[in-house]
């Protein structure tokens, strides 16, 4: 029998997926098989030679029999719902959220997996203003419950935890991730910095913490091959306010008062202008600050590009040229 994992992985059609599958195809002789396993039919020109891909839902016993079929023993998943669509219900989101990686951790145990790996997110932690600055592993994990992709982190990592009790054989590998910026990064906080004028809120720094997409990635190529577990945060060095990163990318920076901005965006949103209401001003006072000592040592990764270092590469090509 090959000693060389063979990896399913969910969401691969996914930005973060998407990586990793090119990553893993450049180094393919050190893997026994690929499996991309995603909602949506790749397109001919997106598939990769070495790469199988299958058409499934991680919320249905389709994705066992898959882990079967390929004699899995790693599973790396990534499916989550990052930035949800206008029409999106908190229902949808928390059955693909938390009922889909319960089942992707029942079929794990079921087709005798060996090791799981997850991306979680600083989120879990919840943007409080008694977070500790950093935030490392051993910090607690409040999550929002305003916020669906934070309350569902938490309680993703609730389940974790649990399963590493009740299942220690399927090994897991958590990864709380921060910020991910890349050459094609799209979601809601690049849209921030892609407004004429950069919006914060007065009296707080509203600190940043990016890691690198490529960071990410090889982050779980090396848990992979090495069958590493553990739970640990990644994230760049250092960290950029959002002032400095208005100055950065030459855009003007306005500060308004937390009553003010949330009577605004309570506003915006009982008239659709914005699906995002006043919550989303703790999401700017509260940002979780992630610690990455534990990644360094332990896990033995240190970033190659710091948070400055990756948010420069993102605005110099997507952000500065078009200015």
């Amino acid at each position: 029998m090959s000693t060389r994992p063979s990896v399913l992985v969910t969401g691969g059609a996914g930005y973060v997926g998407s990586l990793f599958l090119e990553r893993t195809v450049r180094q393919r002789a050190s893997f026994e098989k690929i499996v991309s396993f995603d909602v949506r039919h790749p397109s001919e020109t997106a598939r990769l030679s070495g790469v199988d891909y299958m058409v499934g839902d991680i919320r249905n016993d389709t994705l066992e029999q898959a882990l079967h079929e390929h004699a899995i023993d790693t599973v790396v998943h990534l499916a989550s719902i990052v930035t949800p669509t206008k029409d999106m219900t908190r229902e949808f989101a928390y059955s693909v959220d938390v009922e889909g990686t319960q089942n992707v951790l029942r079929s794990c145990v079921g087709a005798n997996v060996k090791q799981v790996i997850v991306t979680s997110s600083g989120a879990a932690y919840g943007y409080y203003a008694d977070n500790p600055q950093p935030l490392s592993e051993d910090d607690a994990l409040r999550g929002n419950p305003e916020f669906a992709y934070s309350d569902h982190k938490r309680r993703v990592e609730e389940m974790l935890a649990e399963f590493r009790r009740e299942h220690p054989e399927l090994r897991q590998l958590v990864f709380r991730v921060c910020t991910v910026i890349g050459e094609k990064t799209d979601n809601q906080i690049m849209d921030i910095f892609r407004k004429p004028l950069i919006i914060g809120v007065a009296g707080t720094e509203t600190p940043f913490v990016f890691v690198w997409d490529q960071d990410l990635v090889e982050c779980i190529v090396k848990g992979i091959l090495e069958g590493a577990e553990g739970v640990f945060n990644v994230a760049g060095d250092g960290q950029l306010t959002l002032r400095q990163i208005a100055k950065q990318i030459g855009k003007p920076y306005l500060a308004i008062a937390p009553s003010l901005l949330r009577g605004s965006l309570w506003l915006f949103q009982k008239l659709g202008v914005s699906q995002y209401g006043p919550e989303q001003v703790n999401f700017l006072r509260y940002r979780p600050v992630l610690a990455n000592d534990r990644l360094k040592s332990r896990f033995g990764y240190v970033p190659r590009r710091s948070s400055k270092e990756a948010f420069d590469n993102f605005a110099e090509l997507n952000l500065r040229r078009k200015s």
